[in-house]
């Protein structure tokens, strides 16, 4: 068996006013705006306000960082663990200012499978992990000073990063009592039914399937028109970006071949130069290599930079926007409870009348019973149904304001400034072959 280690660090901190901290994939937690369960008892909202009021909210920063990923074991691939510090008392929920953990990648998938089934948690967007990737822990396991493992290593490193920066900064999941053990407990017991290929997972497969059957059969009568547009946006919104995003991997992957190909033109330059004869031609050849080396390594840098902030960015981003999708889900399972549940009390009320008719006392006192069992039931499915459905409101609310706005706008912003900053902070000089 194996694990692997690794450093994660986490400052609590209360930001002043004038300065705050953006970090690229996730920023403090902001507390859900209230959100009104009918569409007209609010006065609509611009999105500027939206997010001032959200920036107003601010009390702290929570900042987690996953490093130094370790490989622990033979066989199996590494997965970071983490190590965290809290700098002031603001969060009285920790037991400790400083302290470290280390995680395996299976206690990520853990810690989400655990906070998914929760009824408390229903409705809110859970950040979604990682999906493991067995051609990944493949290479990882194969090649050890492969320099596409320790891409891989470095780009599963950042994603448990922003992973774990968006639990923390939810509000609610911050309160979790998995969450807090997942921070501070030394050390937890061993994540099961998180394998990529295993009973667990062909079982959740068979679920994910059954419930994409129940979502075609069953026809919602949908009152609040609200939830029907926004879902519309959401779906319309993932099936683009993911068109976006394959585009964005492809310019990648085109990068990354100008790149390699730049290299080679540029030794090959070098190799001409130191065989030529001509001392001016020469020259002239091993400085056209030195720009070519230079121009190989913005190619690199340009390379990763459109990696991690716009494709990687994608990539989450369309995660996120299946885990709104499935708030959705939960809220249409929840009318669907209450619905089975009002059937349910209809026919025990049925069996009743019945019983009264045919004149039977000793069965209609445990019909008596039954029915205002499922009254109960009843009364709180749809009360569930109710609170989830605010829940959702507030959630989307939420992930437009801050993730869209805030977190989007800033990596858009840096993606830009780093497509413009080799034309601008670098200048080369190109070789002149000086005539003899």
């Amino acid at each position: 068996p194996c694990n692997s280690d690794a450093h994660m660090e986490l400052t609590t901190e209360k930001p002043s006013s004038s300065a705050r901290k953006e970090p690229p994939a996730s920023s403090g937690p902001r507390p859900a705006a209230s959100f009104s369960p009918s569409p007209a008892a609010a006065a609509p909202k611009s999105m500027e306000q939206l997010e001032e009021e959200e920036e107003a909210k601010d009390s702290f920063d929570v900042d987690v960082s996953v490093t130094n990923p370790e490989k622990v074991g033979q066989y199996l691939p590494p997965a970071p663990s983490l190590c965290w510090s809290q700098h002031e008392t603001s969060l009285p929920m920790f037991r400790n200012k400083t302290f470290s953990v280390r995680r395996r990648f299976s206690d990520f998938l853990g810690l989400y499978e655990k906070m998914s089934v929760k009824s408390s948690l229903h409705g809110c967007v859970i950040p979604p992990p990682p999906e493991k990737s067995v051609m990944g822990m493949t290479k990882v396991k194969v090649g050890k000073d492969d320099p596409s493992s320790a891409e891989f290593l470095e780009r599963r490193r950042a994603a448990l990063e922003r992973y774990l920066q968006r639990v923390v900064c939810h509000p609610l999941l911050l309160q979790d009592p998995d969450v807090r053990e997942f921070l501070e407990k030394e050390e937890l017991p061993r994540a099961v039914n998180t394998q990529a290929l295993s009973g667990a997972g062909f079982l959740k497969m068979i679920n994910k399937a059954s419930d994409a059957v129940n979502k075609m059969t069953i026809k919602m009568n949908e009152s609040d028109t609200w939830f029907e547009d926004k879902l519309q946006e959401v779906e319309s919104e993932e099936q683009q970006l993911r068109k976006l995003h394959a585009v964005v991997d492809s310019l990648v992957n085109h990068r990354k071949e100008l790149c390699g190909n730049t290299a080679v033109f540029a030794k090959s330059m070098a190799m001409l130069g130191n065989s030529e004869d001509n001392t001016a031609l020469s020259r002239a050849l091993s400085q056209l290599a030195e720009v070519e080396d230079k121009m190989e390594q913005l190619h690199q840098e340009q390379a990763a930079s459109d990696f991690f902030i716009f494709a990687e960015l994608l990539a989450d981003y369309i995660r996120l926007l299946g885990a709104v999708r499935g708030c959705f889900d939960q809220r249409m399972r929840a009318w669907q409870r209450w619905q089975e549940a009002q059937s349910t009390l209809q026919k025990k009320r049925e069996a009743e009348a019945k019983l009264l008719w045919a004149n039977k006392p000793d069965k209609l006192q445990q019909a008596k019973e039954e029915i205002t069992e499922w009254e109960a039931k009843v009364t709180q499915y749809e009360r569930d149904f109710d609170r989830i459905g605010v829940t959702v409101r507030k959630e989307v609310l939420r992930f437009e304001v801050r993730f869209v706005v805030v977190v989007c706008k800033h990596n858009i912003q840096s993606g830009s400034s780093s497509l413009a900053e080799p034309t601008t902070s670098r200048e080369f000089t190109f070789p002149r072959m000086a005539t003899e």
